[in-house]
């Protein structure tokens, strides 16, 4: 372990979490934007997460590490509403914003396994569910609004680098863009994980255990939806896997049976005009999907989104009628 990091071991002995002895870390994968640890311990092994004051891409990307603490009060937010659903949280750290979680064994990323070509449209489902369990509980609360006031922190990690930054290199789309961007700032409905994707998605049987809050808002609902739709769509053309379209298809008619704050045809057009542009963010953003290296795919994605932004699709109706490749 790096001496760097010295003081994270203090803070794990001061929270009593380690004894005397030299704990043994093991970084693990996805680390862009924080440092994440599994750290062996006398009673077992944890996890161990710092946020980062620069994220680890290309392009100048900075955020407050204050956002630690918001994860922190998602995961514990998510328990309260079904246990099952994310990590304990066993102690907030005294250095940095880090804390440490329970460590969940034999649980895979949901990434992985779609990559791998273990497609579970069953697992879909329960996302949506999950997600949708989670909005329905916070749903117009006074509590939950003034304990994720994370404005400023959501703006950095996601408004910016995905929507306002695109719109400064596309002309043509940048009213569209800003319009999307200023609505869903605008919005206060429910709590908002905003960053669920497969990545972020741990397979524990067949329930989903939602981790990497780190972008929790009090915000619109429509945005966690339209996150996780954007990544099984790109994933879609990547792997020119049918189904992954019939995976997000299924997330999004488990989560509209769970829409029960809004009508559900509002919800889904705002996830609609949402993931357009979130498409297009993940080719041309500051966080550009590292997978979708080939051209043609990146084209594919480019011109579909692209239309979305200027024509908005429902949520559902825009996986039924999205493309994996050129006809």
């Amino acid at each position: 372990m790096p001496s760097a990091d010295t003081d994270i071991v203090q803070a794990l002995r001061d929270a009593d979490l380690i004894d005397t002895d030299q704990p043994v870390f093991q970084p693990l994968a996805g680390g862009v934007s924080c440092d994440v640890w599994k750290v062996d311990t006398p009673s077992g092994p944890i996890v161990v997460k710092r946020p980062l004051p620069q994220l680890r891409v290309a392009a100048e990307w900075t955020a407050p590490v204050e956002r630690g603490v918001s994860e922190v009060r998602w995961l514990q937010r998510a328990r309260a509403v079904d246990p099952s659903i994310a990590p304990k949280v066993l102690a907030e750290l005294s250095v940095g914003h880090a804390f440490a979680m329970e460590f969940l064994p034999d649980c895979p990323v949901w990434k992985d396994e779609l990559v791998a070509g273990r497609v579970d449209i069953g697992f879909a489902k329960q996302v949506g569910r999950g997600i949708a369990a989670v909005h329905s509980a916070t749903a117009n609360r006074d509590e939950d609004r003034d304990a994720f006031r994370n404005d400023e922190m959501f703006r950095a990690l996601r408004v910016d680098p995905f929507l306002f930054y695109v719109a400064e290199q596309e002309a043509e789309l940048a009213p569209a863009l800003h319009a999307i961007a200023n609505d869903l700032m605008a919005r206060k409905i429910a709590l908002v994980h905003g960053d669920i994707s497969p990545k972020n998605i741990l397979v524990s049987g067949d329930d989903p255990v939602f981790i990497d809050a780190e972008c929790a808002v009090y915000g619109d609902p429509a945005f966690d939806l339209a996150f996780c739709i954007t990544h099984l769509l790109l994933k879609a053309v990547w792997l020119d896997d049918e189904r992954l379209k019939q995976s997000a298809t299924a997330m999004v008619d488990a989560y509209r049976a769970g829409i029960d704050w809004e009508t559900p045809e509002a919800l889904l057009l705002r996830a609609g005009r949402l993931t357009g542009a979130l498409l297009l963010a993940r080719v041309e953003g500051k966080s550009p999907a590292p997978y979708l290296t080939d051209t043609e795919q990146k084209n594919i994605v480019r011109e579909q989104a692209r239309a979305l932004i200027l024509d908005a699709l429902p949520i559902d109706d825009l996986v039924t009628q999205w493309k994996r490749t050129f006809a």
